[in-house]
């Protein structure tokens, strides 16, 4: 049995928090990379909010946009995200999180990816 991961909090300044362009919906997407292997395992939705709270607290939480609502990746699942590094792009409004993925995977379906389905391939079920 591997050991549990560790929480490590992400060093930020308010200067590079302030760099950061939310949508007009306060919101900002959070690609989710897969540390070692560098596969992109799901796309999520950040506010201010979520985004100092998964900095300080060393996993990722996103705004759910349908419930309208917090949700920290894991609570009800146990597929829980440690962020081991954090990145923002050029323009400041798309942020890049590697991070140590806990359980099954990222995907709500027990798929490790959200992008399990290839253009071209067989038709999928769902």
């Amino acid at each position: 049995m591997s050991a549990m991961p560790e929480s490590t909090p992400i060093q930020v300044s308010e200067e590079q928090l302030s760099r950061i362009k939310y949508n007009e919906d306060g919101l900002v997407p959070a690609i989710i990379q897969q540390e070692g292997t560098g596969s992109v395992l799901m796309m999520a939705w950040m506010n201010e909010a979520t985004l100092r709270e998964s900095l300080s607290s060393g996993r990722t939480c996103f705004w759910s946009r349908s419930r309208q609502e917090l949700w920290r990746k894991g609570d009800t699942s146990g597929d829980r995200q440690y962020i081991r590094e954090a990145y923002y792009d050029c323009d400041g409004d798309t942020l890049l999180l590697v991070v140590e993925q806990e359980g099954n995977g990222a995907c709500h379906t027990g798929e490790l990816s959200c992008f399990h389905r290839a253009f071209g391939a067989e038709a999928d079920e769902g």
